[in-house]
C-alpha cells in the first residue's frame, strides 16, 4: 500500500459536492431532522417519519451517536494528547462539534470536516468563518485516496504526526461493493504510529431490519452490520478499552439508563502501532 493510500490515476484535489437537490431525501437532513435540528426540506421530514415510524428510537440513536463523537474527541484531545481531527462525513453542524470540543481543550487543535452534501458544506464553512485551525472540504469516504493527498487538507493537517480519524455514522451508508474496509485501511495507512480511528456504525439487528428500506432512493441506501462486521474496521488496531460496544456503553459521562438499551449502534476506537 501507498503511504497515502493514493490512486496513482487520481488527481490531488477535493471532489465536488454532491448537486444542490431538494427533490432527493438527504441523509444528512434527515439526521439533522433527528437531532431535532431546522436545516432540512419537507422531503427530508417526511422520509425520516417513514424511518421513525418502523424504528421509533432512530431519534434516540441519532443523539447517543452525537453524545459518543464528543466523549471520544475529549477523550483523545484530553487523555491522548490528540491535535489533528479529520472528521470525514462530519453531517450539519449542532452543537458541540468536533472543533470546539477539541479547541475547547487547546485552541491549537486542528480540524478538517469532509462531506459531499452541499448544505453540510456551506453551513460548516460558515460556522468556521476565522478560525485559521479548521478547513471544510468536498470529499466522498469513497475516495480516501483523494482526501489525504488534498493540499488544503495538508495545510492544516501534518500526517506525520498522530491524528484522529473520524468515521462517525457514516460507513453504514457504504455499501459492500465499494468495499469499506479497503477504504478505511487507506485512511489508517496514511495515519502514522500512534494515530486514531473513531468508528460509530449501526447494528444488524431486528429492531432496525425495515429502516434500510425506508433509505431507498435517498441520497445514499444503509447498510447494517453485525458486531463482528464492526468490530473488523480495527483490524491491526489496539482497541481502547472498552473495545467496541452500544454508544452508550462507550466511556458513559455518566449512569446508563434502560432506554439507551434501545440504541442499536455500536462505537470503539482503535489505536495504529
Amino acid at each position: 500500500m501507498e503511504a497515502l493510500g493514493r490512486d496513482p490515476s487520481q488527481g490531488s484535489t477535493s471532489d465536488p459536492p454532491e448537486p444542490f437537490d431538494t427533490n432527493t431525501p438527504s441523509v444528512a437532513r434527515m439526521y439533522d431532522y433527528f437531532l431535532g435540528g431546522k436545516d432540512n426540506f419537507a422531503i427530508d421530514r417526511e422520509r425520516a417519519e417513514e424511518v421513525i415510524r418502523s424504528a421509533p428510537h432512530v431519534p434516540l440513536m441519532a443523539r447517543a451517536n452525537r453524545a459518543f463523537l464528543g466523549r471520544a474527541v475529549r477523550f483523545l484531545a484530553g487523555e491522548r494528547g490528540i491535535r489533528q481531527f479529520l472528521d470525514i462525513g462530519t453531517g450539519l453542524p449542532t452543537q458541540e462539534n468536533v472543533h470546539q470540543v477539541a479547541q475547547g481543550i487547546d485552541p491549537r487543535a486542528r480540524v478538517v470536516y469532509v462531506d459531499n452534501d452541499p448544505i453540510v458544506l456551506g453551513h460548516a464553512s460558515a460556522l468556521l468563518t476565522g478560525n485559521p485551525n479548521t478547513h471544510v472540504m468536498a470529499g466522498d469516504l469513497r475516495r480516501p485516496w483523494k482526501i489525504v493527498s488534498d493540499p488544503h487538507v495538508r495545510g492544516v493537517l501534518d500526517f506525520a504526526q498522530p491524528m484522529a480519524v473520524l468515521l462517525c455514522a457514516v460507513l453504514h451508508f457504504i455499501g459492500d461493493e465499494d468495499d469499506p474496509y479497503e477504504l478505511v485501511s487507506r485512511l489508517v495507512g496514511a495515519m502514522c504510529p500512534g494515530s486514531y480511528l473513531v468508528v460509530s456504525h449501526a447494528e444488524n439487528h431486528r429492531e432496525l431490519s425495515e429502516v434500510a428500506g425506508s433509505y431507498e432512493g435517498a441520497s445514499a441506501s444503509v447498510v447494517l452490520r453485525s458486531w463482528v462486521e464492526i468490530a473488523g474496521f480495527f483490524d491491526g488496531l489496539e482497541l481502547v478499552s472498552p473495545g467496541v460496544v452500544y454508544l452508550p456503553l462507550w466511556r458513559p459521562d455518566g449512569p446508563v439508563f434502560f432506554e439507551d438499551n434501545r440504541v442499536r449502534a455500536y462505537g470503539g476506537i482503535g489505536r495504529k502501532r
